[in-house]
């Protein structure tokens, strides 16, 4: 079974149990205290990710860091239907792998914005958020761009992949670090389709989709 090192309110290690419940793979939890006890940065957890950082997974042996990273690796070794990460279709990877750093921008943005003000982390806030609300642009435009053409996902494709699944979580818990989505309507319809996909969890801050509208 897979054991992944867990922080409750890391985004980074939501949008690997969000994909895991998806998927219907079984794992178990090792709880981390990122804050305020610091154990990410412990000898014993150095041991195991030199880096520091959360989260990480086990699995049959394979020590695996990197949020993107192990959502590359579960999509391809354990969606049966091959949609997620399709491995056959270059250009689609191709796609999948440049939102996948897009969603590392986020996370230096936007989740670098929620550790100053929830967690006390000493950064530039002013920066982070000018620098989130830069990548929201670019992301609800293209959203918006994509409806127009009558796609709803990130990529060019007929369902979701683990592009959503990496961009999704700190867009959510964005406004838990002061800055608010409210000038972005395809982001939030895009978060709610996110959300209606069968298998969603939640965590604190992020939501279950609201009802269904009336067509």
């Amino acid at each position: 079974m897979i054991k992944l090192y867990d922080y409750e309110l890391s985004g980074n290690c939501y949008k690997l149990r969000l994909l895991m419940g998806i998927l219907g793979i079984a794992y178990e939890t090792v709880p981390v205290d990122f804050y305020p006890g610091r154990e990410h940065k412990s000898d014993w957890f150095l041991r195991i990710n030199p880096l520091g950082q959360l989260p990480v997974i086990e699995d049959d042996g394979l020590v695996l860091r990197d949020a993107q990273a192990i959502l590359v690796y579960l999509a391809a070794k354990y969606d049966a239907g091959g949609s997620w990460y399709p491995q056959g279709n270059p250009a689609l990877l191709g796609e999948i792998s440049q939102w996948l750093a897009f969603a590392d921008g986020i996370t230096a943005t936007a989740s670098a914005a929620r550790l100053h003000d929830g967690l006390f982390y000493e950064l530039d806030v002013e920066a982070a958020r000018s620098g989130a609300h830069r990548l929201f642009r670019i992301l609800d435009e293209h959203l918006w761009f994509g409806e127009q053409e009558g796609r709803d996902w990130l990529c060019n494709a007929p369902r979701p992949t683990i592009a959503d699944i990496a961009c999704f979580p700190y867009v959510m818990l964005s406004e838990e670090g002061g800055i608010p989505r409210q000038d972005y309507p395809a982001i939030r319809r895009w978060s709610d389709r996110v959300k209606r996909i069968k298998g969603f969890s939640v965590m604190s801050g992020v939501f279950p989709a609201g009802p269904a509208k009336a067509a």
